[in-house]
């Protein structure tokens, strides 16, 4: 017997359906003999896509002197996951531009809120902890997924949670599970797990609005919960805003250890996603 999380899927897959590019991308990227040529032929399929890569490798988040017209070249500088992550916020963003909002709710809002999550991710990633931020831009692109499968597959019920949030109110979870039996955390995680994303990835998504007093701040649920905060207080909010954010005390503390690294993040944060904005048009 399916789950409610996985019925939900199921509808949403009726309806949408990952790009098959994208699909072949996780395959190249979990496949530790896959070459940059392989995702060369991959790309050069979707006319699309190649224009993304170009107009990103290009633009000045790259500060290049030359100009990059070769697919091959610009597949050799931006690497295999960038391209696989470009692909998957293409995707996303290409969902919510064909999702027809209403008074409630805002398709665009949550297309905003997910670009800045990723890009949050990514600079906590590289900035506080040193490390490749690719994975962690992959957690914040994806972390909402959940509610774009709630909104296609029944956006009668949907529209039901929204119209619940309150600033006093039970938490966008709670309602969840008293009108569809599961949340978007679930669905995000069982969906990641059927895109072959890494275990690390979909348990961050799964998790990113469950208090934990263990939580480490460098793995990827906490970039992902300290990401959530700070584009919440710029602003940024998924549905609705207005609503409270909690964080647990480990995030609390490194965030209060760090707060001129994070203040400089902070404001560095709406440039960075105007570049993103420029490149998906949105």
């Amino acid at each position: 017997m399916p789950t409610a999380a996985e019925m939900l899927i199921a509808q949403f897959q009726k309806i949408r359906t990952l790009p098959h590019i994208v699909t072949r991308l996780v395959q190249l990227v979990n496949d530790e003999e896959s070459t940059l040529q392989d995702f060369e032929e991959v790309i050069r399929l979707d006319p699309t896509l190649v224009a993304r890569l170009l107009t990103l490798v290009n633009s000045s988040y790259f500060g290049l002197t030359r100009k990059v017209d070769s697919i091959s070249r610009a597949v050799a500088l931006l690497g295999m996951k960038n391209l696989h992550n470009i692909a998957v916020t293409d995707a996303i963003q290409g969902m919510l531009r064909s999702s027809s909002g209403s008074r409630e709710f805002s398709p665009q809002r949550l297309w905003l809120h997910s670009a800045a999550s990723g890009i949050c991710c990514k600079m906590i990633a590289e900035r506080i902890f040193s490390i490749n931020g690719d994975d962690a831009y992959l957690c914040g692109i994806l972390h909402d997924i959940g509610l774009i499968v709630e909104m296609v597959a029944d956006q009668e019920i949907f529209l039901l949670v929204i119209d619940q949030l309150a600033p006093d109110g039970p938490s966008i979870t709670e309602i969840e599970q008293n009108l569809f039996h599961t949340d978007h955390g679930e669905i995000g995680y069982i969906l990641s797990k059927q895109w072959r994303i890494s275990e690390t990835i979909a348990e961050a998504i799964r998790d990113h609005h469950h208090l934990n007093e263990q939580i480490l701040p460098q793995s990827p649920t906490g970039i992902l919960q300290m990401s959530e905060y700070i584009i919440q207080q710029l602003n940024f909010p998924a549905v609705k805003e207005g609503l409270p954010l909690t964080l647990a005390s480990p995030l609390v503390s490194h965030i209060q250890d760090n707060v001129e690294e994070y203040r400089v993040l902070a404001e560095d944060l709406p440039e960075e996603l105007e570049k993103i904005q420029k490149m998906y048009g949105g």
